[in-house]
Parts: structure tokens; sequence; C-alpha cells
């Protein structure tokens, strides 16, 4: 498991990620999405999952937390930005520290 990176997402938005040595994995929904994850995680260090999707599987995302591989990020799909992968890092930031150093902000 020597730094595999792979990306799971829907569209055509994961194609361009090849171009960086990471493998793209096209689903069409959230199960097909979990299914790909569970057997990505066999061999992959580090697994990015388009926003659109993680904000659907978020509990399946939540069951690798406490692995240390693999390491499941959330990155803007072809459709944008939805705000779920910053308020994922954020939520891990508060956990790891104790406090909020990303914005400084007591709200969600």
């Amino acid at each position: 498991m020597k730094g595999k990176m792979a990306i799971v997402g829907n569209g055509d938005s994961i194609v361009a990620f090849s171009a960086g040595g990471i493998v793209p994995y096209s689903v069409e929904n959230a199960v097909e999405a979990e299914e790909v994850i569970s057997k990505l995680a066999k061999d992959y260090q580090i697994i990015f999952v388009t926003e659109n999707l993680a904000v659907q599987i978020e509990e399946t995302i939540k069951k690798y937390l406490s692995s240390a591989y693999p390491i499941i990020l959330s990155v803007p799909s072809g459709d944008g930005n939805n705000g779920y992968g910053m308020k994922s890092l954020k939520k891990a930031m508060e956990k790891a520290l104790g406090v909020d150093i990303l914005f400084n902000e007591n709200n969600d």
C-alpha cells in the first residue's frame, strides 16, 4: 500500500485527477460509492471523494477515521463546492487540537 491514491465521484470532473497520478473510480450513486470505498480501503492510502457524494456517505467515511489508512478527503465536484470539505476539516482540527484554529468561530 505504498502511496496509492484514488478518487471516487460521478461525472467527468474526476477524470482530471488522473493527470496527477490519482486513479479515478466513477460511480453513479452513494451506494456504489460505499462499495467502491470499501474495496479501495484495502489497497489505497488516500481516497478522495467528491463533496456531493461525501455528504451522502458521511457515516461510511466516519468508519475510517479511527484507522491510520486510508485517509479519506472530500474535494469539490464539477458541480462546485458545497462546503462539506471545509466543515469536515474544521471538525477534524477541533478534535485534534481542542480549539478552532481555522476560523476562530463558535458556530457551525
